[in-house]
């Protein structure tokens, strides 16, 4: 062999003599190999046959000799062990393998190899993006077949191990050399290079270069094409090796190495055997549990069961050749696994089925088909597929092991635990407790479950979480509650068992993250688990994970999470969200917007909040008729969601039909988004409103024939409801308002039923009779009999007709979703089809196929076929008898009597019918030789049951209808029967009473209520008064009832009866009027004897509109806004909301007000036309609206600069303009309106539509009389204005032509544009941003034509008083009144002449000189001083001008003397009256001298004054002039221009400001970098308040260019951090500590930020790249300050260790010793100051020193301290003299 010696070491190199060959290899065996001793000594017991193989000299050298078959268990394995592995995932940073015998393993990313480790490390110490670099999910794929090799067992705490693996060459490929390289070998290594020809290979041998050329076969797979990566595994064949194997040449040829055997030229030994080499052995030995192979020669190996090719090992002969692979190599026991699956036999690479989607399944029946002790078992799952239970998994984790209890059991339950790629095999499990585990894997999870756990430990950061043997999670510390848990260990221990919620979840790393949050917990919202299921409009809960200044961000389920802007956080203004909220809280969030490409939500509180004030919430209410919107289907019903409010409810399945096989077909057809309508509400419970759509259900709340409470409930009342649970005594029958009742087992029928189960079916509509009453427990009992409830025979074909109309909505459904379905909604009952005869059944029945129904199977029972003569491939004509769209059969007959002639059928014939089809609600009979076919219910009543089978209807069985119509639209054209019953027996009923219509009797008052008055009639009967039959003609608002007393013996006669059961009035002509409680009046017209009462009882169509009658109170309908009256016993009103009130704030104690039997006195509007013996009625005195009227009204809706939509009384509408709101004009006047908003409005006119009417608002209107102020008063025509006439309106408009104002409804009047403002306006636009539509402004009228209605107006502040309509920081020039003057002069000005250019051109030279003296002020603010200046001069400047041309067209006053050239224009001719009488106006009186003289005195006195106060240097200027005087001598001044520029921000000037700033950065000298830094800062922090992102980054990179660059950072800096915008401060910094990272400054700056934020541990990461960055001489400083930031802002502990290891360092630095000792007189314990003290006076420094630290230390004593230890203190100060003195000495 190659490599004897590395084998047999004690063997010598020499050559031995044959004879001594044999015993020395064999003593060196039995040394090394000490497994062979027992298997030595199993064999002696054989006797002599046992001692044959060692007399073979090929035995004696075998290198390793197995004795017995048994898998790989995890035991067994030991680091070192070789094993060929399939990846079965691949994440981030590890790899799962899966190996042999199901065993998992774990390949972490520092495994693969070195060249890949060393390019991980390199990507990560750059700090780069590590996506660049090559994934491990780019170099591995799940089916990839890998070696690899154990590199760690690590044991968990629950006992687990934990198998880590290796695939380094260098540690798979160890046992080879360079000289033990062959070519044809297969090895594995990983990519090391790419180079340009080729890949170098790391194959792991030392000294050899291994290379792989980019040169492909032309057949080779394109998976083997594409481009390698460094780190990439590779499973390559040896095709040349050169120079003793310091170099070989690879090759990755698939087919090359699928067929690369490994041969013993090749020289392989056991200690570099790898796994995945293909063999050719020989079969040794044959077992039970597996075989014994030879291969190579001197190998023996093992093949266990699982890895034979057959799966019977009887099929294998001893020396039968068979091709195997290596599957594992044990090194320390010399055990080789080989496998004989062809899987692994073709050796391409990979395993194409890795994981299986059955894991998790439960099987039941399985059988175990073989048993291997030491091993485990062989199972066959039902469906003959075969899986592995593992020996751990025949018995729970506590119990010991009895395979013959297994093996006694015939059939077995197990589930599938995983899937083994290696053996493509099914590992299953037989413990009860896997089996019945709610979840087994990580992927059996979900996010947002609720699911349960035990505490498996506590820590700072939160709880460790058990939920199976194989699952955990974490609970991080803010989720522990809902407030974070200051000490969590008082509230959780370990060990205790915890419900919680999936909070996160991720399968490939295993990670599993929970809540505990009690509102995360019981939240009913949606869930956000994606963010797909966030849509706008949606709310859920979330929880904060980041508060910035610009907002929350809120995070769900997952990774989905949104923003919540700071605008979005409350409706009130937010201006530090951190101090609302915290990280952790748990929130409820609305979707604003969602973009689930993009991963982006956009998310408010306030609309939470305001939906739920201004959105007004469902108002739930038993019996309430809502619609609804299908959300998802649940196992028991519809979660739906009630329109329009959203809110969530349930509809369970069998509340969706009367019909139980309808419940299902329903659920099964309606799909998420659906729209149902007609549902009515049935209970409320745990949060969860209950929906229901029986038609029976509805018709008894509506009728309001149902009980609210058990005190409602009177024995022989009669309910309808439905079957709620079934038991073996009876069945609980539910019904509205949460009522539960229960009909034993003898009062369920009529008829013997000897089981419950096959009476009634849950969900079931039944009617109910109550026959017995618990009042301790508000129990009762009821009867389902027949006999003891309503015959119900009329329902019948109602009940028909809406379960077929059910049927045809679900095929309509379905039609539409699915083409297949749409063919068969073609089809009728009834309906010819022709079909061909296919194949006769087992049962006789005959299968057809039809070119009309591709998809569907077409069947004819045995009895459809009867004496019908067909074979296959006939072509026939069937009658279609029913349609099943979910299973896609059509039931036909192909019997010639139903395809015959239909003949005519007339109403209430009889015929006898035959059962045709049956299920379980509907039969199909055909009507004997009519040729129609109908339809009948199975029951005729919803209580119906059957004794025996054949009371049951069945196919072929004979019974009696009526026809009650020859063709129903509701059966598509089939008649409508009636199904005869044979006539029952009924029990005969008593009466209830012997009293006739018109008796009189005295009677006892029994009891009062407010709807009316029991009694006591003579013989023990009981009778009824209603409310209105007790006072003749009682006053509004009385109450008839208060003057009846119980007791009182009155008289009375009997009117009527009213129902037991229904309570329904019944008039006396009733039949079963002696059966029911009379009815009687205390009215004294009908107690008359010659009363008539037919004349007195008055019918519903004897009222007339407008009418004034008396009604009763009965309730106010809340959800309808309606009150609910009764006029008579049999005769109803309502009163809607506006017709019963005159003042909107009534409508908030209608309840109060509007009282039960409260007597009101109405007007009838009309009878109603929906409900019978019912009137619309009205409470405010009039029954239709006419111009005047005053009512109450509801706005419908707000129109935008339009005004109100309102909805009035007796179904009207009408409208309200914006100026007929008020008599008080307001700014927004549409505001204040919402819609629902109760409104009083006055009528003023009718439009053309019927029912609309124009309406007013105004109180002057509304309240006619009340004399009350009007400010602003209605303008009814144009005739109504006047000129001059001042007035304030709404802007409707600004257009082309102008302004536009709504002065009225129908009024709207015109303000040019140069009669809007003073300023000159070139842009338009202007005006439309600055006057807004609705706007409130004043108004002069200037003109009116009433022939063409238009109104002229004027905006002038001169015209209207008030303040220009456009600011004057616009900047706009002043039109001047020189140019008002000369308006009306244009022909005058034409005839100026041109001697005017030389006043022109002296204009613009002291214009000039005035923008040389330019302070930065615009220049209209000099023109009035240079007005004023100019007056002196008038006359001079006008002689000098002449006759100049007048030019003001630019706005400006050019020249002073324009007032001049005005008067000479006069002087031309052109007269003016109006100049003339200015003229007069101007002329002032003559003063006398001593009026001079004192004016004189005056004006000195007022300059002297303003001398002494501009000379005080105390005086702060005040206005421009005061600051452009004091620049001209202190330019350079900074302060100054700062105060400059204050000035003008608190007249809120931006822009001149701004212009003070640059005039201030060009005027102060070069020289001055600080004043001109200072400038620089203020300009940064105008930007940062009033400008732009973009303003502020252009004068911070104008700052940097003109200034010093860190000083200028720095103080930007600041700005961010003042003005709370931290993450535009931090991202600064981080630019500064790149571009200035050797300035200590800018560090410290830094890191005070992230501790002022809270941010210790990247502060501390800070400091640490602090050091790296700074010298060391500035080490000392850095961390001392750090270290005081950590005292003030920080950890108090990180401080003082900070302090600590610096002066372990540096113990003789004692300023850093006094610094530590003023922080901890701060911020430590009293103890901890002493000691640190009595440190320092320990110091090896100089004694002046330790002298100052003595003084401290005393003051402290004497400040903080008693006298004792301030007696401590200098006694220690005497010591250290003493000792100095010894030392000195």
């Amino acid at each position: 062999m190659a490599s004897a010696e590395e084998n047999f070491p004690r063997g010598g190199a020499t050559k031995s003599s044959p004879g001594s060959k044999p015993a020395k290899p064999r003593a060196e065996a039995d040394n090394l190999f000490e497994t062979r001793e027992p298997a030595v000594k199993k064999r002696r017991k054989s006797g002599k046959k046992d001692e044959t193989p060692l007399k073979n000299q090929k035995d004696a050298f075998k290198l390793n000799a197995p004795s017995s078959v048994d898998i790989l268990h995890m035991k067994n394995l030991k680091v070192g062990t070789l094993l060929l592995g399939c990846v079965k995932e691949v994440a981030d940073l590890e790899v799962v393998v899966g190996l042999p015998s199901g065993i998992v393993g774990y390949l972490p990313v520092t495994h693969i190899c070195d060249a890949f480790t060393k390019t991980l490390s390199s990507q990560l110490d750059a700090a780069d993006s590590i996506e660049e670099f090559s994934s491990l999910l780019h170099i591995f794929t799940p089916g990839m077949l890998i070696r690899c090799i154990v590199s760690s067992l690590q044991s968990t705490n629950d006992g687990h191990l934990i198998l880590k693996l290796s695939i380094n060459p260098k540690e798979v490929n160890k046992g080879l050399s360079a000289d033990a390289l062959k070519s044809g070998m297969t090895i594995s290594g990983c990519v090391e290079s790419i180079e340009d020809h080729g890949y170098l290979v790391d194959i792991g041998v030392t000294g050899t270069n291994a290379f792989m050329p980019k040169k492909m076969g032309p057949d080779e797979p394109k998976r083997f094409k594409q481009e390698l990566m460094v780190g990439q595994y590779v499973t390559c064949l040896l095709d040349e090796v050169k120079s003793n194997g310091r170099v070989v040449r690879l090759s990755q040829d698939p087919a090359a190495v699928s067929q690369a055997f490994a041969v013993t030229q090749q020289g392989w030994t056991l200690s570099n055997l790898l796994p995945g080499l293909l063999v050719k052995a020989e079969i040794k030995q044959v077992t039970t549990h597996g075989l014994i192979l030879d291969f190579l020669t001197s190998f023996s190996g093992i093949v266990d069961f699982m890895h034979l090719g057959s799966d019977d090992p009887s099929m294998y002969n001893i020396g039968d050749g068979v091709k195997a692979c290596v599957l594992y190599v044990e090194p320390s026991t010399r055990l080789v696994a080989l496998s004989l699956r062809p899987h692994l036999l073709q050796l391409e690479g990979c395993v194409e089925c890795v994981v299986s989607d059955r894991v998790g399944d439960v099987f039941e029946g399985c059988r175990m088909t073989a048993v291997h002790h030491n091993s485990g078992a062989i199972m066959e799952l039902p469906d003959n597929t075969r899986a592995f239970v593992h020996i751990n998994h025949m018995k729970e984790h506590n119990e010991t092991f009895n395979p013959n209890r297994l093996l006694a059991q015939g059939e077995h339950s197990c589930r599938i635990i995983d899937f083994s790629p290696i053996e493509q095999l099914h590992m299953v499990s037989l413990r009860a407790s896997i089996i019945k585990a709610p979840f087994l894997r990580y992927h059996d999870l979900h996010l947002g479950q609720l699911v349960e756990g035990k505490v498996t430990g506590l820590f700072k950061f939160g709880l460790h979480v058990r939920l199976t043997r194989h699952i955990k999670g974490f609970i991080p510390r803010i989720h522990t509650a809902d407030v974070v848990l200051q000490n969590p260990e008082k509230k959780f221990s370990v060990g205790d068992n915890i419900k919680c919620r999936v909070l996160d979840l991720d399968v490939p790393n295993r990670k599993l993250i929970l809540t505990k949050k009690k509102a995360l917990m019981e939240t009913v919202l949606p869930l956000f688990t994606s963010y797909s299921e966030s849509r706008v409009g949606r709310i859920s809960h979330g929880f904060v994970v980041a508060v910035k200044d610009f907002g929350c961000i809120v995070r769900f389920y997952g990774n989905v999470k949104g923003l919540v802007p700071r605008g979005e956080l409350s409706s009130e203004p937010v201006v530090v969200p951190q101090k609302l909220f915290y990280v952790g809280q748990v929130v409820k969030v609305k979707v604003l917007k969602s973009d689930p490409e993009q991963e982006k939500l956009l998310l408010s509180f306030k609309a939470v909040v305001e939906g739920e004030s201004d959105n007004p919430k469902f108002h739930f209410e038993i019996g309430k008729k809502v619609e609804v919107k299908v959300l998802s289907k649940v196992p028991n019903g519809l979660e739906v969601a009630i329109l329009p409010e959203g809110t969530p409810a349930l509809l369970p399945t069998m509340h969706l039909s009367d019909h139980v096989s309808n419940c299902t077909m329903l659920w099964e057809a309606l799909q998420d988004g659906d729209v149902i309508s007609d549902l009515v509400t049935l209970s409320c419970s745990n949060q969860t409103i209950i929906l229901t759509k029986k038609p029976s259900v509805k018709a008894a709340l509506e009728d309001h024939l149902q009980t609210k409470d058990f005190s409602d409930i009177q024995v022989g009342l009669q309910l309808t409801g439905w079957v709620k649970n079934i038991m073996t005594y009876g069945v609980f029958v539910e019904f509205p308002h949460g009522l539960v009742g229960l009909a034993p087992k003898m009062t369920m029928s009529d008829k013997f039923l000897s089981s419950t189960a096959d009476a009634f079916k849950v969900g079931q509509t039944v009617v109910a009779k109550v026959t017995n009453l618990d009042q301790e427990k508000s129990r009762f009992v009821l009867s389902l009999r027949m006999s003891d409830v309503d015959n119900m025979d009329g329902q019948s074909q109602a009940r028909l007709l809406q379960g077929q109309k059910e049927r045809k909505v679900v095929m309509e459904m379905l039609s539409i979703r699915d083409s297949e379905t749409q063919e068969l909604s073609q089809l009728r009952v009834g309906s010819k089809l022709k079909a061909t005869v296919c194949t006769y059944q087992v049962d006789g029945s005959v299968s057809l196929v039809s070119d009309d129904l591709s998809g569907a199977a077409i069947l004819a029972s045995k009895h459809h076929v009867t004496d019908v003569s067909v074979t296959p491939g006939q072509k026939v004509t069937s009658v279609v008898l029913h349609v099943d769209p979910f299973t896609s059969q059509v039931h036909v007959s192909l019997l010639p009597k139903l395809l015959a002639q239909k003949k005519k059928l007339a109403v209430g014939s009889k015929h006898k019918a035959k059962v045709q089809y049956l299920d379980s609600d509907f039969a199909v009979i055909s009507l004997g030789d009519m040729g129609h076919l109908s339809i009948i219910p199975t029951l005729a009543h919803p209580n119906e049951t059957f004794r025996f089978e054949s009371e049951k209807l069945a196919v072929g069985r004979m019974v009696t209808v009526t026809v009650t119509s020859p063709s129903s639209e509701d059966l598509h054209g089939l008649p409508l029967v009636s199904l005869e019953k044979p006539v029952r027996v009924a029990r005969e009923q008593e009466p209830k009473h012997r009293y006739r219509p018109g008796d009189l009797v005295t009677v006892t008052i029994r009891s009062v209520k407010s709807l009316g008055v029991q009694l006591s009639l003579p013989g023990d009967v009981t009778g009824h008064v209603h409310m209105s039959e007790v006072v003749e003609s009682p006053a509004h608002g009385s109450f008839p009832m208060s003057s009846l007393k119980v007791g009182t013996q009155v008289n009375a006669r009997v009117i009527g009866g009213r129902a037991i059961r229904s309570r329904r009035f019944l008039p006396i002509t009733h039949t079963n009027f002696m059966y029911n409680i009379p009815e009687l009046t205390l009215l004294p017209s009908k107690l008359k004897e010659d009363a008539d009462l037919d004349s007195l009882v008055r019918k519903p169509e004897d009222y007339e509109p407008g009418e004034e009658v008396i009604c009763y109170v009965f309730k106010y309908d809340k959800d309808k806004k309606c009150l609910e009256v009764c006029l008579s016993p049999g005769i109803t009103g309502s009163v809607e909301l506006q017709a019963m009130i005159s003042d909107p704030k009534e409508a908030r104690c209608t309840r109060k007000i509007f009282k039960t039997g409260k007597a009101l006195h109405a007007k009838v509007i009309c009878v109603s036309p929906n409900r019978p013996a019912h009137l619309l009625l009205s409470l405010i005195g009039v029954h239709k609206l006419e111009e005047g009227s005053v009512a109450v009204a509801t706005v419908c809706k707000v129109v935008p600069h339009v005004g109100l939509l309102l909805r009035l009384p007796f179904g009207a509408k009408g409208s309200v303009s914006i100026t007929d709101l008020s008599d008080c004009f307001r700014a927004n006047p549409l505001d204040q309106y919402h819609e629902e908003q109760l409104v009083r409005c006055c009528v003023i006119g009718r439009k053309e539509r019927e029912g609309h009417f124009h309406l007013s608002l105004r109180p002057s209107r509304t309240h006619p009389g009340s004399n009350l102020p009007v400010v602003d008063a209605e303008v009814l025509s144009v005739e109504g204005l006047k000129n001059g006439q001042t007035l304030r309106a709404y802007v409707k408009v600004v257009g082309e032509a102008g302004i536009f104002l709504r002065l009225s409804r129908t009024i709207t009047g015109r303000v040019a544009f140069n009669k809007a403002t003073n300023y000159y306006v070139t842009d338009h636009s202007i005006y439309t941003r600055h006057i807004t539509p609705d706007m409130l402004l004043t108004a002069k009228v200037l003109s009116v034509e009433p022939e063409s209605g238009h109104v002229d107006l004027s905006l002038l502040p001169d015209d209207t008083g008030t303040a220009d309509v456009l600011p004057e920081s616009l900047g706009l020039p002043l039109r001047t009144r020189v140019e008002k003057k000369n308006r009306k002069r244009t022909q005058s000005d034409c005839f100026l002449e041109a001697p005017a250019v030389k006043t022109k051109k002296k204009v613009r030279t002291k214009k000039t000189s005035a923008e040389d003296h330019d302070s930065g002020v615009e220049a209209y603010f000099w023109e009035e001083e240079t007005k004023k200046s100019s007056k002196g001069h008038a006359v001079a400047e006008k002689a000098s001008a002449g006759p100049a041309r007048l030019q003001v067209l630019s706005g400006f006053i050019w020249d002073s003397s324009l007032s001049a050239l005005c008067t000479a224009s006069a002087g031309l001719g052109h007269d003016s009256s109006e100049d003339e009488e200015e003229e007069e106006a101007n002329k002032t009186p003559k003063k006398t001298r001593n009026q001079l003289e004192e004016e004189q005195k005056l004006a000195e006195k007022k300059l002297s004054e303003l001398e002494v106060e501009l000379m005080d240097p105390g005086r702060r200027p005040q206005t421009q002039t005061d600051f452009e005087r004091l620049l001209l001598g202190s330019p350079d001044s900074s302060l100054l221009w700062l105060q400059y520029m204050a000035f003008h921000l608190q007249a809120t000037e931006i822009e001149q400001a701004r212009a003070i700033a640059e005039r201030a950065l060009k005027t102060i000298s070069f020289r001055e970098e600080q004043e001109k830094l200072n400038v620089w800062v203020a300009l940064l922090n105008l930007e940062n308040m009033y400008g732009s992102e973009e303003s502020l980054r252009k004068v911070f990179e104008r700052a940097v260019q003109y200034c010093e660059p860190l000083p200028v950072y720095q103080q930007l800096a600041d700005i961010y951090a003042k003005s709370y915008k931290l993450k535009e401060a931090e991202d600064l910094y981080k630019k500064m500590v790149k571009r200035f990272r050797q300035e200590k400054a800018v560090w410290q700056n830094y890191g005070t930020f992230l501790l002022q934020q809270g941010q210790s541990d990247p502060a501390n990461a800070l400091l640490q790249r602090a050091l790296k960055s700074l010298s060391s001489k500035e080490h000392v400083d850095l961390i001392a300050k750090f270290a005081r930031l950590e005292f003030q802002y920080g950890d108090a502990e990180r401080a003082k260790s900070m302090f600590e290891k610096v002066l372990s360092t540096y113990p003789k630095r004692t300023d850093l010793w006094s610094v530590f000792i003023d922080l901890m007189i701060k911020h430590g314990t009293q103890k901890e100051i002493r000691e640190l003290f009595d440190r320092v006076i320990h110091l090896s420094v100089s004694v002046k020193r330790i002298k100052f630290f003595f003084k401290r230390y005393l003051e402290y004593e004497k400040k903080d301290g008693t006298a004792e230890s301030v007696q401590v203190v200098k006694q220690k100060a005497l010591e250290y003299v003493e000792s100095k003195k010894d030392e000195d000495s």
